[in-house]
C-alpha cells in the first residue's frame, strides 16, 4: 500500500509499505478516505518529538471504511464509514472509565502521561498513522464512530482532532457568559477554539498570532478580534490595557512548543532543545490572564521541563487546565453542533492534496505557503 514514510527531520515521502494485519481480536483494518496534516505533525516533521523513528507513518486525523474486523469486534461491520479519534484508547482502564481517553493506560503503558496516539512517535505508543491507504485500528469497539449519513466526509475528518481539541480548549477554560477569552495561535486548533468560545457564552474573543493571512481567516471565520503580536509593543501589556488592566478571564495556549515571539525561548527550546519547546505563548497566557483566571493548554509540549513563570501562577491564583482532547467523549455533542449549523469545520480546509504528493504538502504547510490553513490528503484508494 501507499503510505507516508518519515526519513528524518524535514524529509517525508510517499512510499510502499506492507498492508496492515489484524494482530489482536479487537482490531479493525480501515481503508482511509481522508487524512489530514496537523500542526502537531509539524513538531514530528521538524525533529522535535523524542523517539520519532525513521520509517514511521504519521497521521492522527483520519476517517475511513472498515475493510476487516477481528473476531471480538461487535460494534462495527465491514463497510462502515467511521471517524477514528486520534486517541488510541482501550475503554476499560481507570482513565478510560473517567472518559480521559487521551490518557489511556493500556494503549501506552510504558508512559506516565499521554495515552496512545496514531502516528505520533514511540513516545505515544508507536502506532502507525492514517497518512496511508490502510490503517490497523486497535480497540475497534471503543474509538471508531460511524459517520452520520448526512455528514460530509470533510466535516467528519475534522472531528478526529481539530474540532474536539478546539472545543475542549474552550471547555477547559470554564468560560462564563460575557467572559473575555484570548486565544494564542491562529492555526486550525486556535481557529476552532475561538469559534467554540462563543458556544460557551464568551462576550469577547481575541486571537493573537503573527501570520497575517491566518489572522484574517480567523477574524472572518470566528467573528473575533485578531491581532499580530509583531505590531504590538507587548502582547501582555496590550491585553491588560484592553481589559481595563484586569486581564482576560480565560487564556488558551493553542500554539505549543514552536511558538514565535521570544528569542530566548526559541533558542533554548527549539534550537538547543534545553527545554521542551519554546513556551512563549504559555508565558503570555499566564501573564495576560486575570487574577483567579483560567489558562487552558492544548498546545503540544515535550515530556521534559519548560521555563515558565510558575511564581505568577501561584501569586495570581491561576487555574491551569490541560490535556489531550477526549474525542470519544465529545463526539455526540459536536456532531449535533454540525447538524444544527453552529459549526462548519470543512470551511477551514484550504488544500486538498493526493497522498502521492505528501512531501510537497508538508512543505507547504510547514512554510506557511499559499495561505495554507488546513490540508487534506486523499489516498488513491479512497473511492470517494
Amino acid at each position: 500500500m501507499l503510505a507516508m514514510n518519515y526519513r528524518g527531520p524535514y524529509r517525508v515521502r510517499a512510499d510502499h509499505k506492507p498492508y496492515p494485519e489484524i494482530l489482536h481480536p479487537e482490531d479493525a483494518i480501515v481503508r482511509v478516505t481522508r487524512s489530514c496534516i496537523c500542526g502537531s505533525d509539524l513538531h514530528l516533521y521538524h525533529g522535535l518529538v523524542p523517539d520519532t523513528r525513521v520509517g514511521m507513518t504519521f497521521g492522527h486525523e483520519f476517517i475511513g471504511i472498515v475493510e476487516e474486523i477481528g473476531p471480538s469486534v461487535q460494534n462495527l461491520k465491514v463497510g462502515d464509514h467511521v471517524i477514528v479519534p486520534f486517541n488510541v484508547a482501550c475503554g476499560k482502564c481507570v482513565f478510560c472509565e473517567q472518559q480521559m481517553y487521551g490518557n489511556c493506560h493500556e494503549s501506552n503503558s510504558q508512559a506516565t502521561a499521554v495515552g496512545g496516539i496514531f502516528g505520533y512517535s514511540h513516545t505515544a505508543g508507536g502506532y502507525d498513522g492514517g497518512q496511508a491507504e490502510y490503517v490497523r485500528v486497535p480497540y475497534a469497539d471503543v474509538g471508531p464512530t460511524v459517520i452520520p449519513a448526512e455528514m460530509h466526509p470533510d466535516d467528519a475528518v475534522l472531528l478526529t482532532d481539530v474540532v474536539p481539541t478546539g472545543y475542549q480548549a474552550a471547555e477547559m477554560g470554564g468560560i462564563k457568559p460575557g467572559d473575555t477569552v484570548v486565544v494564542f495561535g491562529a492555526g486550525p486548533v486556535g481557529i476552532m477554539a475561538a469559534k467554540c468560545a462563543w458556544l460557551f457564552g464568551a462576550g469577547r474573543v481575541i486571537v493573537i498570532d503573527h501570520i497575517e493571512y491566518r489572522l484574517e481567516f480567523v477574524k472572518n471565520y470566528a467573528q473575533c478580534e485578531a491581532y499580530n503580536f509583531r505590531s504590538l509593543e507587548d502582547p501582555v501589556l496590550f491585553i491588560k490595557k484592553t481589559t481595563d488592566w484586569i486581564g482576560a478571564d480565560v487564556c488558551i495556549d493553542a500554539v505549543g512548543c514552536e511558538a514565535a515571539g521570544s528569542a530566548l525561548q526559541t533558542i533554548t527550546g527549539v534550537k538547543l532543545m534545553l527545554q521542551a519547546g519554546a513556551a512563549t505563548a504559555l508565558h503570555w497566557a499566564i501573564n495576560s490572564v486575570k487574577k483567579g483566571g483560567i489558562v487552558s493548554i492544548v498546545g503540544v509540549y515535550g515530556p521534559t521541563g519548560n521555563l515558565i513563570p510558575i511564581g505568577n501562577v501561584v501569586n495570581k491564583g491561576i487555574t491551569i487546565r490541560a490535556n489531550q482532547a477526549s474525542v470519544k467523549r465529545l463526539l455526540p455533542r459536536l456532531i449535533e453542533h454540525i447538524k444544527e449549523g453552529r459549526l462548519d469545520p470543512k470551511a477551514i480546509i484550504t488544500h486538498r492534496v493526493p497522498l502521492e504528493e505528501v512531501g510537497d504538502a508538508y512543505h507547504i504547510f510547514s512554510a506557511k505557503l499559499d495561505n495554507c490553513i488546513k490540508t487534506i490528503l486523499i489516498p488513491p484508494s479512497a473511492g470517494i
